[in-house]
């Protein structure tokens, strides 16, 4: 390694002797490489080329006063083109990014069974687990000093199997008054592992509330239902 890139050190020591593949993104993408837009997208590609389990978390959570601008730009460039790929999740504090870690390493290990050579496991295909999460967060404080409050509310929505579910979108439905989904229609891959959020709001009085969610496994279209009041 004498006189080579200091990225090839850390492509030959770390990813090429990882199992599996977590990065974590705030606001920045990193230094640029001589082969890529930065040593951490670097490592991913070279990580996903060899078919490692690959798993990318970007943070939701407010960004700082002197932020990069030319760094956020290229995260969100970066974020934009492996959108469809499934390979990224979202978290908004270090509670929500270990539940997520630990669901991905966890079914990571079944797959790849580094305990027991030579077991084999039956396929599962796709399956989705789908739950309802709210918080509620201060949004102003009124005239009279008085703190208001909004709730958010979301899906997320899991593919625990093991095989990636391709093309999928969601559909909300209510029995009485409005559930709007707030995502675009832009289909997306869901990696085995994967937790995806799906922002959603609600009228008063909703009730009956369900979740759709459709995909293409296998060169087949395949839908689910899911009660989500």
């Amino acid at each position: 390694m004498l006189g080579g890139h200091p990225q090839e050190i850390i492509n030959t020591q770390g990813v090429d002797g990882a199992d599996i593949v977590v990065a974590l993104f705030g606001s920045r993408l990193g230094s640029p490489t001589p082969d890529a837009v930065s040593g951490t997208v670097e490592e991913i590609e070279r990580a996903v080329n060899s078919g490692k389990p690959v798993h990318l978390f970007f943070s939701r959570a407010p960004l700082p006063h002197d932020v990069d601008t030319a760094q956020l730009e290229g995260l969100r460039n970066f974020k934009n083109e492996i959108k469809e790929r499934g390979l990224l999740g979202e978290f908004d504090d270090i509670r929500q990014l270990e539940n997520q870690v630990w669901a991905a390493v966890e079914h990571d290990l079944v797959k790849i069974d580094l305990s027991v050579v030579g077991v084999r496991h039956e396929p599962l295909g796709v399956r989705f687990r789908v739950e309802s999460k709210s918080e509620r967060h201060e949004k102003e404080i009124d005239k009279r000093g008085k703190i208001k409050y909004e709730t958010k509310h979301w899906f997320e929505v899991t593919n625990t199997g093991d095989l990636a579910a391709e093309a999928v979108t969601f559909e909300g439905q209510a029995a009485s008054g409005l559930m709007r989904l707030l995502v675009d229609d832009q289909p997306i891959t869901l990696e085995p592992g994967v937790i995806w959020k799906v922002p959603v709001s609600y009228s008063m009085g909703t009730a009956g509330t369900k979740l759709t969610v459709h995909w293409v496994e296998d060169n087949e279209k395949q839908s689910k239902t899911f009660d989500v009041q």
